[in-house]
């Protein structure tokens, strides 16, 4: 039994993590590969680890106390870690297990020197790396101080670090083993890391690498700046030599110490051009061998590679899958929805299903390939007039991309160019009677929907549910709803480029928007607005309010004195409403309908921000504005040469705008309205699988994609350890930023604003609705937690429809997504509210609580002192 305690490196693949652990399991496979050096050792076993747990019940209780712990209670997550590694370091190693490690030194020799090093059961991983989470020990001399480090790594199980991290991704403290990898020592002449993929733009077929003088603990540590190499194609195509001044070295009684280099190396590369070269060529042997990008430790001794390490780049944005070699250039769908979460897997289906465009998956994210678009002149210049027109960063991203040489192909343009993307064929009259129209078109079209699927069950409603997706589509591509859209939008740029030509203004069409009729959005807004006033007079219900957890509060509530009434009016609003919430376009989302508490804050906010009538009262002072300002900019064109023309043309634009801007927000209302009425048919499908004992619970269906579900359904099967699979991968995926723009060759390029006329120190982003406003800001990432008071500038990283009854509330807007026709901006500007949205990292760059300033006309935000 007790071999079982110990096996040798060479003994060892990819498929024993659970006996050696990640690193373990990692370096044995790379020691099988032709070629690939890697210093000799062996793995003691996670075996040798669980018997040592075993035999100390003591740490059981406090595993018990630690995973009751919250992950942000710091200090008592240090104290108790520290308890248990302080007991697992004290423990004597048994006989057995001693002798079976002290037997494999003799086999490889006694008094050489070895690098101790931790191998967990959950390190490693495809979906988190764990890096530097349990710790290494090097030039660890003799059997007793191997022992001693042994445990140690045992112990390093149980950092503060390691413990936190954990508890914040799901991970069981129980679940997770500790091997150990004892491997003989390299003094190497350099050594450093390897990014078979460059891990700032996510390039794949750009490898860097970092190197430096003596043992590599030197660049691990960040005590000496590496030298930088960049390969592509077999070439070094960038480099930079930074000033070595200190290296890590062995001692020869065992540990490491700095060591100053002789100032006439400083400067030296620690890598000649070719071994960098050559270096590269073995990362891309050992990636080949895992099947993905890889973080590799190398040493270098008398000119020939030793492979400490290789770990998968868990950070890098995942390429939509393709079945050619092509060159490919995608643009993020989420930008354009203002949702970048991930979307569970039927979430992206449906949308997919549903989409008027050909979308591809990637890290939970949806994305259009726009190659051919670019490809050819004519297509290329509409494609990036309107991706500028609504966020610039878009537009520059994939200009940049377009710089990059030979990288899109070029295509003649084919035949007539036809209207430019996204554009109406023709114009419409400016006639109200058409929104009216439309929205009748579209009311009766769900009308049926929800009855004729309510004889629907089994393979049945999947049937019905495709033909279903034909409808919605149809009624997406209604041309008259197109040329409604494309009208109001189009009016907007020609006001805002008129009146900036002819009267120096900036975004004049701002101000001209406010309260538009026929937007369902900032209706949405306002008529909760309504329902605090049916609320505010009653205590009781303020009082109860205050302290509901539960989503069944509605029922209690008519229980209450005035609760009755209060209780209606919500349901009014949710009858209306209900089917929206935050990231609406994934249906896997939680409606409000589902979890009628998230809007209960806002609610709240608004008995507590506002007095009787504030809806009608806000919506009327709107209107004013708009009319003042019509005139205002009419009086002062006919003052101009030639301004009479000028004037009617501006006066028919505004007509226009204020006839068809209202309806833009229409047409999504009715994409989330259909789709609350497709998952409540799912789930009953759900629920009746969970009956027979196909699926656990109900929303296990969510991490199926629709044509698994429909199979599902079919069989009345499901594969367990798929949706196990989704669910690891889909927690993943949060801890990853898409990008606007992702190539083929995995380079995420984000863009950036080419401006000057910025002060210093500013965030940069676009303006979408004018005016300048002073405030304390509010970061807020989840609506359901606002606590807004009257005059207080919303932060947030993007804002869909559900966010508009916040915007009823607030004195400004900044998002870290958005462009100039997105929902956020168009409602800001519905409400008067300046607005800045696609600034960059803004709910990290502003705190919580400090004030700022929103130019909402120039597009920047200064932090305040």
């Amino acid at each position: 039994m007790t071999e079982q305690y110990v096996l040798d490196l060479q003994d060892v693949d990819e498929t024993q993590v659970a006996v050696v652990g990640g690193k373990g399991a990692r370096l044995g496979g790379l020691s099988r590969l032709e070629g690939i050096r890697v210093p000799g050792g062996f793995c003691v076993t996670t075996d040798a680890f669980r018997r040592i747990m075993a035999e100390t019940p003591s740490i059981d209780d406090r595993l018990d106390q630690l995973a009751r712990l919250n992950p942000d209670d710091r200090e008592a997550i240090r104290t108790l870690s520290t308890q248990i590694r302080r007991t697992i370091e004290g423990i004597a190693v048994p006989g057995d297990l001693a002798a079976a490690i002290t037997r494999a030194l003799a086999r490889i020799g006694e008094q050489a020197a070895y690098a101790v090093r931790s191998s967990a059961t959950a390190e490693d991983l495809p979906t988190a790396s764990f890096a530097g989470q349990q710790d290494t020990y090097l030039n660890v001399v003799g059997p007793t101080a191997i022992l001693q480090h042994v445990g140690r790594c045992w112990a390093s199980l149980f950092t503060e670090r390691a413990v936190t991290y954990r508890q914040r991704n799901g991970i069981d403290h129980r679940t997770v083993h500790m091997a150990v990898v004892v491997q003989q020592m390299v003094f190497p002449h350099a050594a450093g890391i390897l990014f078979t993929a460059d891990p700032v733009t996510g390039n794949r077929k750009v490898a860097t690498v970092d190197a430096g003088f003596g043992l590599g603990e030197a660049l691990v540590s960040g005590l000496v700046n590496p030298d930088v190499f960049k390969v592509r194609r077999g070439a070094v195509v960038a480099k930079a030599i930074a000033a070595k001044q200190r290296a890590v070295h062995a001692l020869p009684a065992g540990g490491t110490q700095e060591v100053a280099i002789d100032p006439q190396r400083q400067e030296q590369p620690a890598l000649t051009d070719a071994q960098v070269v050559r270096l590269v060529q073995l990362g891309r042997r050992i990636e080949a061998h895992f099947g993905r990008p890889q973080d590799i430790e190398w040493c270098l001794v008398d000119d020939d590679f030793r492979i400490v390490q290789s770990r998968p780049i868990t950070t890098l944005f995942p390429i939509p899958e393709t079945d050619d070699q092509e060159n490919h250039v995608y643009v993020s769908v989420g930008h354009q929805q203002m949702m970048t979460d991930p979307m569970k897997p039927l979430g992206f289906s449906m949308w997919q299903l549903t989409a008027m465009a050909s979308m591809h998956e990637a890290g939970g994210r949806l994305f259009v390939d726009v190659t051919r678009r670019l490809a050819s002149p004519a297509s290329r210049a509409a494609l990036l007039d309107v991706m500028g027109r609504g966020d610039p960063l878009v537009r520059d991203a994939l200009e940049t991309v377009l710089d990059h040489d030979d990288f899109v192909p070029s295509l003649p343009d084919a035949g007539p160019a036809g209207p430019p993307v996204g554009r109406a064929a023709t114009p419409i009259e400016t006639d109200p009677a058409i929104v009216t129209e439309l929205i009748e078109r579209s009311q009766a079209s769900i009308a049926a929907l929800e009855r004729d699927i309510r004889t629907k069950a089994g393979p049945a409603l999947f049937d019905f549910l495709l033909e279903a997706f034909q409808e919605h589509k149809r009624v997406l591509s209604d041309p008259l709803s197109m040329q409604a859209i494309m009208a109001g939008m189009e009016a907007t740029w020609w006001l805002n480029d008129k009146l900036q030509e002819w009267l120096g203004e900036k975004n004049a069409a701002d101000t001209l928007t406010l309260s538009a009729p026929d937007n369902i959005t900032s209706e949405m807004g306002l008529a909760l607005l309504d329902v605090a006033d049916v609320i505010r007079p009653q205590p009781k219900v303020v009082a109860f309010l205050q302290d509901v957890e539960d989503e069944g509060f509605l029922d209690e509530l008519a229980k209450l004195a005035g609760g009755a009434e209060a209780r209606d009016a919500i349901e009014a609003y949710l009858d209306r409403y209900g089917m929206r919430c935050v990231g609406e376009i994934d249906i896997t989302r939680p409606r409000w309908r589902e979890r009628p508490t998230t809007l209960v804050p806002v609610i709240l906010d608004n008995v507590r921000n506002f007095g009787p009538g504030a809806a009608e009262r806000r919506f009327e002072q709107g209107r004013q504005k708009a009319q003042e300002k019509e005139q205002d900019v009419l009086s002062r064109l006919r003052a101009l040469p030639d301004g009479d023309r000028k004037a009617d043309e501006t006066k028919r634009m505004i007509d226009r705008v204020r006839t068809f801007i209202g309806y833009r927000e229409y047409p999504k209302y009715g994409i989330i309205r259909r789709y609350f009425v497709y998952k409540q048919a799912l789930l009953e499908e759900a629920e009746r699988l969970v009956q027979a004992n196909v699926l656990p619970e109900q929303e296990d269906i969510f991490y199926l994609t629709f044509q698994e579900l429909h199979a599902a359904v079919r069989s009345n099967q499901v594969d367990d350890q798929l949706i196990q699979q989704r669910k690891d991968a889909f927690r993943s995926y949060h801890a990853l930023t898409p990008p606007r723009v992702l190539t083929s060759d995995g380079e995420a390029v984000t863009g950036a604003y080419r401006r000057d006329d910025v002060p210093a120190g500013a965030l940069i982003g676009l303006a979408v609705s004018a005016g300048t406003i002073e405030g304390r800001a509010r970061v807020i990432l989840d609506m359901a937690e606002a606590d807004l008071e009257a005059g207080d500038i919303l932060v947030t990283t993007f804002t869909d429809p559900s966010w508009s009854p916040l915007f009823v509330g607030i004195a400004g807007l900044v998002t870290e997504v958005g462009g100039l026709m997105t929902h956020g901006a168009v409602i800001a500007r519905e409400y008067g509210l300046p607005a800045v949205v696609g600034v960059e990292r803004a709910t990290r760059l502003i705190r919580d609580g400090q004030r700022i300033r929103v130019h909402g006309t120039d597009g920047y935000v200064e932090i305040l002192p």
